[in-house]
């Protein structure tokens, strides 16, 4: 800045007697935002991770008792919640070394047990009927074929069984399936866009009862879309534009009426959409 002005007002090299101008104040630079923090922020402010009544989502109760299924369970983190409610905890995922790595995170935990089972899940390795929660979270966009997948989920669980399910969203699919690179919409990542209407009848037709069917994440569905254009490494995600959508989105959630455009935004393109069901 000092080049800048000496080069604009001529200093040192006129001999005019200009002014300099006076210096203007300086803002502290902004406090680093982390993405993460404020994905989470939303997260829980959409009914996700509730402590206090032990709710991994709003309606979805995880008790002591309970035998829980994690599959897909990439890095474990639905996993941990359910062992800290000291339930025995089934981690299942077709990459070993997640299935390791879940382990080793969730031993300590007040878990009654901790299973783990490696597989595409055609079949799964569990006896049937053993599990009281099903978690399937953003997985049955990968997988082949959709209708024996969900028939497996619904052989473990038992009668009365409650299911937690999500995939992406299609509106948020087809914008990123514009910018994202072509691998991202290829095996093994994302084979298809679940439309809303079928994804309800995927989990009807496997036999399941539709309890609820809800959408959250519109924050996420805008910070992919930005990721694709900074192309830095997701493990180490920062970049100012990242940076300035985390900042903006928690000036929202800080506003009076933040909740309710939050929750329009969410409405009107979620980055995934949730079906809670239950096994008759």
């Amino acid at each position: 800045m000092k080049k800048f002005f000496s080069k604009l007002f001529g200093i040192g090299k006129s001999e005019l007697a200009i002014p300099a101008p006076a210096p203007a104040s300086q803002a502290a630079p902004a406090a680093p935002v982390d993405s993460f923090h404020i994905g989470l922020r939303d997260a829980l402010a959409s009914g996700w991770y509730l402590q206090e009544s032990d709710e991994l989502y709003r309606g979805f109760v995880i008790h002591a008792d309970d035998v829980v299924l994690d599959i897909g369970c990439g890095d474990g983190g639905n996993s941990l919640f359910c062992a800290h409610r000291g339930a025995h905890v089934i981690v299942a995922d077709i990459d070993a070394g997640k299935v390791e790595a879940t382990r080793q995170r969730l031993a300590g935990t007040p878990a009654r047990l901790v299973q783990g089972v490696v597989g595409d899940a055609n079949p799964l390795a569990l006896e049937s009927g053993i599990a009281s929660k099903v978690i399937c979270m953003e997985v049955l966009e990968h997988v082949d074929d959709t209708a024996q997948f969900l028939s497996e989920l619904v052989r473990v669980g038992k009668s009365g069984a409650h299911y937690l399910l999500s995939v992406p969203d299609p509106v948020q699919e087809h914008l990123q399936k514009k910018v994202a690179p072509a691998s991202h919409f290829e095996k093994p990542n994302h084979i298809r866009i679940i439309q809303r209407d079928e994804f309800e009848k995927m989990v009807t037709d496997a036999g399941l009862l539709v309890e609820r069917h809800e959408y959250y994440g519109f924050y996420w569905s805008v910070w992919w879309l930005f990721f694709w254009v900074c192309k830095v490494d997701l493990s180490d995600a920062r970049h100012p534009l990242l940076e300035s959508w985390a900042r903006t989105w928690e000036t929202l959630m800080d506003s009076p009426n933040g909740e309710q455009v939050r929750n329009t935004l969410n409405d009107f393109m979620p980055k995934s959409q949730v079906i809670i069901a239950r096994k008759p």
